[in-house]
């Protein structure tokens, strides 16, 4: 038996007919799947119209960005700086040089001698100190390379009575070894054959002059322009509101950071000379090449100190007989640097640069990261230049205040509240 339906009087399309037009709209199965017959009716009777216009102003607002693009963001400008490092260390350091001989230039200036011919007579200047220092140092440091392994194997051996228990856990995990391995064949060890020791150093000393004279070229040239650059982009910003923090965020850094590192390298210095002293007073060799040493490495916050304790202590424990007397040198140094830090920088420095000691731990852990050693030592004077940069960008002011240490006004503040 055969049953009819009786035709509908329903003239809307069926479903079947409105999924047919539908796929005749858009033949890929990502197309969205949308009745054009339907229309947009209120939840409920009497329910409020959406305010476009609020919509609008909320999702332009920047608290409304979407987290994962500004995620994306952070990362591609993090692998941007690792892969262009080549790239982007010499204009960094020219950048950062520029501001530590820009009042030199400046001054002659003052004495009718042009930018130009005042940043050759710089530049060569620079050259001639640094290739003086050394040739003063190279054969104390050549001398003290050469007898490097011999140091650390006496080193070792003066040692040897405070190594014993590490020297039982090794003879311990080695013994585990042997007893976990099945047989009596040892397992196959398979060793990927690296690049010679040769190439390698070939290859660095190549980049590094490369770097080096990249880096000179470009000081000369930032020194001879002066303001070239911030004449220019005052000439491309439209609004005199941007004109304006251009030339105050331009100022503030060029100041904040020159005196930075004039009054380091000062400090460095003294505290070079200082070191110096002390140890040719305790009879260590080489102290000429001990204060250079801590005139360089004191630029790189908080490790830089901790590298020149180890190397002072390899150098007295192959000069002195004793470990008590050979470890008078790094403590000696120690006590000389926690002076400095504690007493002499802070006076000098004062409210220059006002960056809290995490901020400059994790910058200089990123930058070793991404940039190596250059980057430990220009990590510092990046961070104070980005403080200054948000500090007078609204946007970026936050991440200014976490950047920045607290005054003594926020710590009678918190006093109070608790």
């Amino acid at each position: 038996m055969t049953i009819e339906t009786p035709p509908s009087n329903d003239p809307s399309p069926s479903h079947e007919e409105r999924g047919r037009g539908r796929m005749r709209a858009g033949d890929s199965v990502l197309a969205p799947d949308v009745d054009p017959t339907a229309r947009a009716e209120p939840a409920e009777p009497g329910a409020p119209v959406p305010d476009l216009e609020r919509t609008k102003r909320a999702i332009e607002r920047p608290a409304s960005r979407s987290i994962g693009v500004t995620v994306l963001a952070v990362l591609a400008v993090l692998y941007t700086l690792y892969f262009a490092r080549d790239f982007l260390i010499p204009i960094v350091f020219a950048l950062l040089l520029d501001f530590f001989f820009s009042p030199v230039v400046r001054a002659l200036a003052r004495w009718r001698i042009r930018p130009p011919l005042g940043a050759g007579i710089v530049v060569l200047g620079v050259v001639g100190l640094v290739g003086l220092g050394a040739y003063e140092l190279s054969e104390p440091v050549e001398r003290w390379a050469a007898q490097a392994p011999q140091t650390v194997a006496t080193a070792e051996r003066k040692l040897k009575a405070l190594l014993k228990p590490l020297e039982r856990v090794s003879s311990t995990a080695e013994q585990v070894e042997r007893a976990t391995t099945v047989g009596d064949r040892p397992p196959t060890r398979v060793v990927v054959q690296g690049p010679s020791l040769l190439s390698r150093v070939f290859g660095t000393t190549q980049r590094l002059v490369v770097a080096v004279i990249e880096t000179l070229i470009l000081l000369y040239f930032l020194l001879a322009a002066g303001d070239l650059f911030l004449q220019k982009l005052l000439k491309v910003l439209p609004n005199w509101d941007d004109k304006h923090t251009a030339v105050q965020v331009a100022r503030k850094i060029e100041v904040s950071i020159s005196t930075y590192l004039v009054t380091a390298f000062a400090v460095n210095v003294g505290e070079g000379l200082v070191v110096a002293g002390t140890m040719y007073l305790i009879g260590l060799p080489n102290p000429l090449l001990w204060g250079a040493l801590v005139v360089v490495l004191e630029f790189i916050p908080y490790i830089g100190a901790g590298v020149i304790a180890i190397i002072l202590a390899l150098a007295g424990l192959t000069t002195f007989d004793s470990v008590g007397q050979a470890m008078l040198a790094p403590a000696l140094f120690l006590v000389i640097n926690v002076v400095q830090g504690n007493f002499v920088s802070p006076m000098l420095h004062a409210d220059r640069l006002t960056l809290n000691p995490v901020a400059i731990i994790v910058g200089l852990s990123l930058l070793w990261r991404v940039w190596g050693i250059p980057g430990a030592f220009v990590a510092v004077p990046l961070l104070a230049a980005f403080k200054i940069v948000c500090d007078h960008v609204a946007v970026l002011a936050p991440i200014g205040e976490f950047l920045g240490g607290r005054d003594e006004r926020e710590r009678r503040t918190i006093v109070r509240a608790t």
